[in-house]
């Protein structure tokens, strides 16, 4: 057996063993695990520092989860938009295929929680080909997202078998995938594994890191072997409430990120998730991260805010305004220090504009 699958049989899965590092009454977290999976790597789980931290808040069962009155099992409507069982077809030009039920550790904030761990889904090699060939039959479909569960908790063959039979398809161009194992379980990224997705280039992973703890010595050698196979990598954060929902934390995580060659990608607001209320927070607050971010680090280290629309409207971005006039002669700006600027509009029948060469010096525009 693979190291890395004898690891990953000796997850946590019941509240019992959580008795080994803390001590707290688990009966109220039984009920939350007869209804929604609980599974922690020993990894991760030797992450948490204490009760109630940011790493516990991510894989520890709460009771708050039975109390959730608002969220629903499918927020983004994704059943609605899947022609197969399994398969999202929701934006023109791309697929999200759900290849895995499984992962190795349960977030609790998980969008799919309705479905993960749970054996009402287990896709099978026939339903990973009903998926190629939706996909081979629709021409207009140029990136493929392999999603679920965590796609690199297959085995290698059955990786290289989806990635083999995608990119035989011409209109193929991009394929994707999302995997939080880079964070919660570090030890599935080998040199093997990095060697045969390289065959399939271009091919992106998304990784997924919340907090600034979760950045290790350990994961940080996985993101390496993955981006020293040539494999792009992009995070997507879950704004998460006491966790990372602090503009100083957020800062720290995305500093952290670049170090490791990890472009962050997404920041996303909580989905609508039954079971999730206690996460969520007020779109202020992401707001207000992104304007900590803008200008006081990097570009490279702000990732783009965004909503995924109820119902399955698709990602809606938000911005914090800079703009706070516009009219067809200037555009009045503030900037990241709350100074204001004038950008004057272009007018292509201006005398003062016609005059002047296209190269060389130029007149200021006085405004």
């Amino acid at each position: 057996m693979e190291e890395w699958k004898r690891l990953l049989s000796e997850c946590i899965t019941h509240p019992k063993q959580l008795l080994s590092k803390f001590k707290i009454d688990i009966e109220p977290l039984e009920a939350v695990v007869a209804k929604y999976p609980m599974k922690i790597s020993k990894y991760y789980f030797n992450l948490i520092e204490e009760f109630d931290d940011p790493i516990w808040k991510q894989c520890v069962p709460s009771p708050l989860e039975l109390q959730d009155l608002y969220g629903v099992e499918d927020p983004l409507n994704e059943e609605v938009d899947s022609p197969i069982p399994g398969l999202v077809h929701r934006y023109p030009d791309r697929v999200l295929m759900c290849v895995s039920e499984n992962c190795a550790t349960y977030c609790r904030f998980c969008t799919r929680k309705r479905m993960v761990g749970k054996s009402t889904f287990n896709p099978s090699v026939d339903l990973y080909l009903k998926h190629i060939e939706y996909v081979r039959n629709n021409s207009s479909i140029r990136d493929v997202l392999l999603s679920g569960g965590d796609p690199l908790l297959l085995s290698d063959d059955k990786i290289e078998f989806l990635l083999k039979k995608l990119r035989a398809i011409p209109h193929v161009e991009i394929l994707r995938i999302g995997s939080r194992v880079p964070c919660t379980f570090p030890q599935r990224i080998t040199s093997k594994l990095c060697n045969m997705v390289k065959k399939y280039h271009p091919v992106y992973v998304n990784v997924h890191f919340n907090h600034p703890h979760e950045i290790t010595e350990e994961s940080e050698r996985a993101c390496g072997l993955l981006a020293d196979a040539g494999i792009p990598l992009g995070n997507q954060s879950v704004l998460l409430k006491g966790v990372n929902d602090d503009p100083e934390v957020m800062k720290r995580l995305v500093q952290k990120l670049l170090k490791i060659r990890v472009r962050p990608y997404y920041l996303f607001q909580m989905d609508l998730v039954k079971g999730t209320y206690h996460f969520r927070t007020r779109v202020e607050t992401g707001l207000k991260i992104i304007e900590a971010l803008v200008g006081y680090t990097s570009g490279l280290a702000v990732p783009r805010y965004v909503i995924d629309a109820p119902g399955g409207g698709g990602k809606v971005p938000l911005q914090p305004n800079y703009i706070i006039s516009m009219n067809g002669d200037r555009v009045v700006l503030r900037n990241y220090e709350g100074k204001i600027y004038i950008y004057p509009q272009p007018h292509e029948n201006e005398p003062s504009v016609r005059g002047l060469p296209l190269y060389g010096s130029q007149s200021r525009v006085n405004v």
